[in-house]
């Protein structure tokens, strides 16, 4: 889903975490066997999550914990009764690229679900708790794909992902999609019937949905560019993305990355639109990277993550608009990266991953706390 992709803290791929949401899927051919009880091995234990000073310049959140402690660890969401959450790792030791796990909200009971081959993305939870979705390279290839060619400059690589469903443990694992190329960035419906989607399928980057077992696969948008990231309104009406539709020679830069795999994150906008792909309205127009929405369960409000403070830094924070795209709101200032927010079903909870406090250059990790719905601050 969201994400772009994952940001490594800004520095190294500082976007890995931040625009993972591109780079998952692979091609149709016949993929390695896997054994149900290797692909939900156990990770160790997770350990209780460690409270992290509070902000008087964040006085949206309190009681802030991390859930992790080291690695890559970003792109964590609720499961719909709020008690577990599902994201995607790279962790010392254990793997060289992102798995899938998962742990209670609470930070115990962490476990990888994913096969522990090949590159994961794009963790989540249906809603009825018995299945989950990701996207996985492991039937093109066991090893990591390699990282992309930044000889260019900063982009992400479209990895050959596919969509998978399987067991909260990792069993009975279901493929859902066979084109070549991209397929990932997926979210459910709040009612589990519809899978809305990126691929590259039709030659460009854009939104689809599919029911849950990936038929009847239908295309939302259609203007030249990315369109990625979607996410499902809590009444499944409407759909939050991110999207940047370039023109001219952008365009043609555009279009020469894409046919090698790649894609430029440089500036990315919010956009609505209903759920059957009508009425699209563009919410943002700052000209910075804005990623990861989410709608907070009132569906009047969603929170994203940019660096629209200073669209050419790499320092990115939570933000909180409504629907309409009035009432913007800085909700996080921490000089390091936030990103990837989601409310808990319940909306008194924010999930979100950062650099902060990290004990490494590059680690970032998993943070949840208590949202504060009153308060008299507002950053325009």
């Amino acid at each position: 889903m969201n994400r772009p992709l994952v940001v490594t803290v800004l520095r190294r791929i500082s976007l890995p975490l931040l625009f993972l949401a591109l780079g998952c899927q692979l091609p149709h051919g016949r993929g390695v066997a896997l054994e149900s009880h290797d692909a939900a091995a156990l990770a160790p234990a997770g350990a209780p999550a460690r409270a992290y000073p509070a902000s008087a310049e964040e006085p949206r959140l309190a009681n802030l914990r991390m859930l992790t402690d080291g690695g890559e660890n970003a792109e964590a969401y609720f499961s719909a009764d709020g008690r577990r959450l599902i994201f995607q790792a790279t962790r010392p030791g254990e793997s060289r690229c992102d798995q899938i796990y998962t742990m209670e909200a609470n930070g115990s009971s962490l476990r990888r679900v994913s096969t522990g081959l090949g590159r994961t993305t794009c963790g989540f939870f249906f809603p009825s708790g018995e299945r989950i979705l990701y996207s996985s390279t492991h039937e093109a290839g066991r090893e990591c794909p390699p990282p992309p060619d930044y000889s260019r400059g900063y982009v992400w690589a479209l990895y050959d992902y596919d969509m998978y469903t399987a067991h909260p443990d990792g069993g009975d694992l279901r493929r859902l999609t066979r084109t070549p190329g991209y397929d990932a960035e997926g979210t459910i419906s709040p009612d589990g019937r519809t899978i809305v989607f990126t691929s590259v399928r039709d030659g460009d980057l854009e939104i689809y949905t599919m029911d849950a077992r990936g038929r009847n696969v239908r295309r939302l948008t259609h203007e030249p560019g990315y369109d990625g990231g979607a996410v499902f309104s809590p009444d499944g009406n409407q759909i939050v993305y991110r999207a940047h539709h370039p023109t001219g020679a952008e365009l043609a830069d555009y279009r020469a990355l894409l046919e090698r795999g790649l894609v430029r994150p440089v500036v990315l906008e919010l956009f609505i639109m209903n759920a059957d792909g009508s009425n699209k309205r563009q919410l943002t127009r700052s000209g910075a990277a804005s990623f990861a929405p989410a709608f907070h369960p009132n569906g009047r409000q969603i929170v994203f993550s940019s660096n629209l403070h200073d669209p050419k830094s790499r320092n990115f924070d939570l933000y909180l608009i409504d629907v309409d795209g009035a009432g913007l709101e800085r909700v996080t200032t921490h000089p390091d990266f936030d990103g990837f927010p989601m409310f808990s079903p319940d909306g008194r909870r924010l999930v979100f991953a950062s650099n902060r406090g990290a004990r490494v250059r590059g680690e970032t990790n998993i943070f949840v706390g208590d949202w504060i719905e009153q308060v008299a601050t507002s950053w325009q």
